[in-house]
């Protein structure tokens, strides 16, 4: 599979193919290549229909029966690559070669790239289009960037402050311990502290320990399997043991969580149900719940389980079995490729769990859990040797 934007003979061509055949849409106006300021293009697929606009002119390519998931476990290459032997040949539709002018505010579903040495993996040969150590956008929040001699410095618009305009001046002088984060408030005037795992206190800088973690709803822990390698995909599980009060919230969530074709398993609480959606490809997200399961905020710990044994389901709770279904009788896809990742209660700061899920759940947990097991281990997950924030002691 692959994805990939060029110029060809001064049009843009949008290549891509989910595994069955290669797509082509090309603008319907050349770029101008010289002395005349900056072209926008926005470009992609859902499923297998694909878009290209280029300048505010738009060109489609309606959706037809066939594959709809883009498969790809390369590096994303932007300008060039490191070697065009990496190039598929019916990507670029000829001879490819690298690009040559310049690229800004590029981004992925909504998530822009950092096109730097701090942001990239790697790159080679590559300058600043400004000619300037101001570049652009190296002062954020719409500050003015002045050159000196060596470097550059940003005047900042309130209420931002710092080297490059990214500090709120509500955390300028903040008291948050090494190991948080600072939290602007400005409707207060004033900040707050997230603590990192295993930190607590208004200020954060009182050390705890625990077994069973109590979340507050901006909680989240993510754990980064170290077996994930050495799984068989096609035979997952998680088991855990929550207890709440609230009816809805996100529970566990296995999957990278970043795109939209990303493989996922969750584990919530909706109208006070349990809740367990399945995606290993397609977009196949199938809710698995029913009306007829018993509430479960009741302040009472519950024990939930849910196998996955290609496309079969089975999801116990508090030892019995309440789904039991085969969500692709076909077996199109067959393994849970969830990046080695397991969220629990949430995701990071500032993303949003109604976001993440695409709708899925609706908002992040609040509540105890403990007892998170993965796949047949025979040890529980080390929540304290995961990552988070604002996770307390629930002991």
């Amino acid at each position: 599979d692959f994805l990939c934007i060029s110029l060809v003979r001064g049009f843009v061509q949008l290549r891509y193919n989910l595994g069955d055949r290669t797509i082509t849409l090309q603008s319907s106006q050349q770029v101008a290549t010289a002395g005349h300021g900056w072209h926008l293009l926005q470009a992609g697929r859902v499923g297998n229909e694909g878009y290209l606009e280029l300048d505010g002119i738009n060109v489609t390519r309606a959706a037809e029966p066939g594959m709809k998931a883009l498969d790809t476990q390369t590096e994303f290459y932007v300008g060039g690559v490191s070697s065009l032997q990496l190039v598929h040949p019916l990507a670029a539709g000829g001879n490819p070669s690298g690009f040559s002018g310049c690229l800004r505010e590029a981004a992925v579903n909504g998530r822009e790239l950092l096109l730097s040495a701090v942001g990239a993996s790697a790159g080679a040969n590559v300058g600043d289009c400004d000619g300037t150590a101001c570049g652009y956008s190296v002062c954020g929040n719409n500050g003015s960037c002045r050159p000196l001699p060596r470097g550059f410095s940003c005047s900042c618009h309130h209420p931002w402050a710092g080297h490059s305009c990214h500090d709120s001046v509500h955390c300028l002088h903040n008291k948050c311990g090494p190991q948080a984060l600072c939290l602007p408030q400005p409707a207060a005037a004033s900040y707050t502290c997230a603590c990192s795992l295993g930190w607590a206190g208004r200020f954060c800088r009182s050390r705890v320990s625990f077994f069973v973690a109590e979340f507050v709803g901006d909680s989240y822990i993510k754990y980064r399997d170290p077996l994930y390698p050495k799984r068989d995909l096609r035979h997952s599980r998680i088991s855990l043991n929550f207890s709440t009060s609230q009816p809805e919230g996100l529970l566990a969530w296995m999957g990278e969580g970043q795109d939209e074709d990303d493989d996922f398993l969750g584990i919530g609480l909706a109208g006070g149900r349990l809740k367990v959606v399945v995606n290993l490809g397609e977009r196949i997200s199938v809710p698995l719940a029913h009306g007829s399961l018993p509430t479960c905020c009741d302040r009472r710990w519950h024990l939930v389980t849910v196998l996955q044994n290609q496309t079969c389901i089975k999801v116990y709770l508090d030892e019995e079995l309440v789904v039991f279904e085969d969500i692709d009788p076909h077996r199109s896809y067959t393994a849970l490729n969830y990046g080695g990742i397991c969220y629990l209660g949430g995701f990071e700061l500032g993303r949003k769990v109604s976001l993440v899920t695409g709708g899925l759940f609706q908002q992040a947990f609040v509540g105890k859990l403990k007892d998170v097991v993965l796949f047949q281990d025979s040890k529980k997950v080390q929540l304290m040797k995961a990552e988070g924030f604002n996770v307390h002691s629930g002991n």
